[in-house]
């Protein structure tokens, strides 16, 4: 991995740099002086462009400058020469043996940093309404979420991930309206639906129907009104109702993600945020401030209010708010969903004096609860985060900007800066998939692909897409591998149908609204998924066959690169460059993450491992292993191979995508 080489370079260059110049640490000059990698192999391998920096300052040409540098520099680990280049950078070259033993004598997966970070950050995605199936667009924030965290964990640090459940909102209640005032259901009559059916997929259908149910006549909202009162107060029988169907539904949902290879660490439920009280302790909070305050007069009049400051815009006018003022509490005394979140962000962070209990959920993820009895005990410390990610689509920008100013108003500064909003835009099809999933785009035939609203019925469930991605992938394994068993071509289309969606997911900026296509994301060719698992199955292939041929493993090759002449790796020619090239872009994989999480964009991720595939597929078909004669080339080209398939296999996983034995 090559950030601690780059720490290496740093920590000499900067140290020769102060004592030549009389510079302390702290300058900015030697604080933040870059590492960059030449464009061409003939030019070094690490770039130090200090000189340029110091220009001005010292009065030199940069040339100058960079020679009384590398002249006074002294030797390095692993570096086998400095030269300065003309317009003044200081060039490394490596000791390419030395690295690529070093590299490949590490453990696989590479281990996090020796002193990881004690500070925790939350990680909350997910966080689908329990009222229907997920769709389409959940797979996005799951996708993204899920791999941020694992960049996260990577780096070695402390990591929560918790996915939100909105039980007492909208959602809920229309569905529980829709049971009881289309279907006449009693809560039994649901039960017995529940144990019956595919309960999600019921609900997505009868959710749609209540939708067109208060369109037809809007006076019908007020049920919907006394249904949502009824359920945040609790105690009655429309609140267990909506607590059944939620609880049923997260298990569904929870399942569905378990096949996208997504997990969690804790449930949080609105409903205990205000069975145990944590909104009304954060309200005393804003109104001592101020900030938040009771509205006299006008339209708001008898709500309590929070002014929105001026780059945050509501987008979603429902509850009627002046576009200056944001409704916290309503006129009848229901908190909206911006009030809990509040709270919730507060005890993210550990600012309030109290606690969810906990317990087990039905799929073993640990999950609040306002049952005191219920309180399983033994359970790990949640929340007390130092940084907090929200994982929500571009829609909820301003609710984000709302959370930030609340805590900032209360004194929480430091809060406040490290309360990121990980946004990202939505998903429609392309019309050929939306076509092959039964869907008549007609509609959006102007536009470039189908938009989809699962509030009208109209939208493709993630199982659904999982399952025909499935199929598909299915039927080409089983082309290509007629030996192969039933239940191993299912095994191998099930990792590649999940590896199709997810790197689709996250190659694309995540400010890009993305147009599913499944022809493209199944491809073995093409930037995809499959074509990164393949990538590495080939490299697996590799050493299966020396196995079969030699007895000789990775791990016989790796031992072996001590005793072996590095000249194929070393002597100059365009081979050794090519092999080197794989090698050290394989290396990178670890400043690739930083720059994934620094920009909280994980398409630098996917692109960087697409490229290196491409990278070791051109390698594999102008040096191959297996028929190499020379012994030490072969030696040296198999352990380059074993080094960029760990670290693609690496790259992989953190996009959540597992490799097959054989595609």
């Amino acid at each position: 991995m090559i950030l601690p080489l780059f720490r290496l370079v740093r920590e000499h260059v900067s140290t020769t740099t102060a004592r030549l110049y009389g510079l302390s640490s702290s300058d900015p000059a030697i604080a933040e002086m870059s590492i960059e990698i030449p464009p061409q192999r003939a030019l070094g391998d690490i770039a130090v462009p200090i000189a340029f920096v110091l220009a001005r300052r010292l009065r030199k040409a940069p040339r100058v400058t960079a020679q009384e540098i590398a002249a006074a520099l002294g030797p390095i680990e692993g570096v086998v020469r400095v030269e300065v280049a003309p317009n003044g950078y200081l060039n490394l070259f490596l000791d390419r043996a030395y690295w690529l033993r070093t590299w490949t004598a590490a453990p696989s997966p590479p281990s996090p940093p020796s002193h990881p970070s004690p500070s925790k950050t939350i990680v909350e995605h997910t966080a689908i309404n329990p009222n229907k199936a997920a769709h389409i667009g959940h797979l996005r924030n799951a996708a993204l979420g899920d791999a941020f965290a694992r960049l996260l964990r990577f780096q070695g640090r402390l990591v929560e991930v918790q996915n939100y459940i909105d039980d007492t909102g909208v959602q809920v209640g229309d569905v529980v309206v829709g049971f009881r005032e289309l279907e006449h259901k009693t809560l039994a009559e649901v039960r017995a639906i529940a144990d019956s059916t595919r309960f999600d997929y019921y609900c997505w259908d009868l959710y749609a129907r209540v939708t067109d149910w208060y369109r037809d006549d809007k006076d019908r909202l007020t049920i919907r009104a006394a249904a949502l009162q009824a359920i945040e107060h609790g105690g009655n029988d429309t609140a267990e109702m909506a607590a059944f169907i939620a609880t049923r539904i997260v298990g569904c949902h929870l399942a569905t993600m378990r096949r996208m290879n997504i997990g969690y660490d804790l449930l949080t439920w609105e409903g205990d945020i205000l069975r145990l009280h944590f909104w009304a302790h954060a309200f005393e909070f804003l109104k001592k401030t101020g900030e938040v305050y009771l509205q006299t007069e006008g339209k708001l009049a008898g709500c309590w209010v929070m002014k929105i400051e001026d780059d945050a815009k509501e987008d979603d006018g429902a509850e009627g708010d002046d576009p200056k003022e944001k409704v916290i509490v309503r006129s009848d005394g229901t908190v909206t969903y911006v009030g809990k979140d509040m709270a919730l962000q507060m005890w993210k962070y550990g600012l309030l004096d109290r606690d969810f209990y906990y317990h087990r959920f039905a799929d073993a993820v640990w999950s609040t609860t306002s049952d005191e009895a219920a309180d399983a005990g033994g359970h790990p410390t949640f929340g007390h985060a130092s940084m907090v990610c929200n994982v929500i689509d571009t829609r909820q920008a301003y609710l984000q900007k709302l959370l930030k100013q609340a805590l900032a108003a209360l004194g929480f500064i430091e809060q406040a800066r490290q309360s990121v909003h990980y946004s990202y835009e939505m998903v429609a099809l392309t019309h050929e998939t939306a076509r092959e999933l039964g869907y008549d785009p007609s509609e959006d035939s102007g536009k470039p692909f189908v938009e989809v609203s699962g509030r009208k019925g109209l939208g493709v469930k993630a199982d659904d897409l999982l399952d025909r991605l499935i199929e598909k992938a299915a039927g080409e394994v089983g082309r290509r591998n007629p030996e192969f068993a039933t239940a191993d071509v299912r095994r191998t289309a099930e990792a590649i149908a999940v590896a199709a969606v997810r790197y689709f997911m996250v190659k694309f900026s995540r400010g890009k609204v993305i147009a599913f296509d499944i022809d493209e994301a199944l491809s073995f060719e093409g930037e995809s998924g499959p074509y990164l698992q393949y990538a590495v199955v080939r490299a697996n292939n590799i050493f299966a066959k020396l196995r079969e041929r030699e007895g000789t493993d990775a791990a016989a090759v790796i031992a072996t690169l001590a005793a072996t002449a590095p000249g194929p790796i070393a002597d100059g020619s365009d081979a050794s460059h090519d092999l080197w090239g794989l090698v050290l872009e394989a290396a990178r994989l670890d400043d690739v993450v930083e720059q994934a999480v620094r920009t909280l964009e994980l398409s630098v991720l996917a692109k960087y491992a697409f490229g290196l595939a491409q990278l070791f597929n051109g390698f594999y078909h102008s040096y191959p292993v297996l028929k190499e004669e020379d012994a030490d080339v072969r030696i040296w080209r198999a352990a380059a191979v074993e080094y960029y398939r760990r670290q693609l296999t690496t790259a992989l996983t953190l996009m959540g995508c597992r490799v097959p034995e054989r595609m």
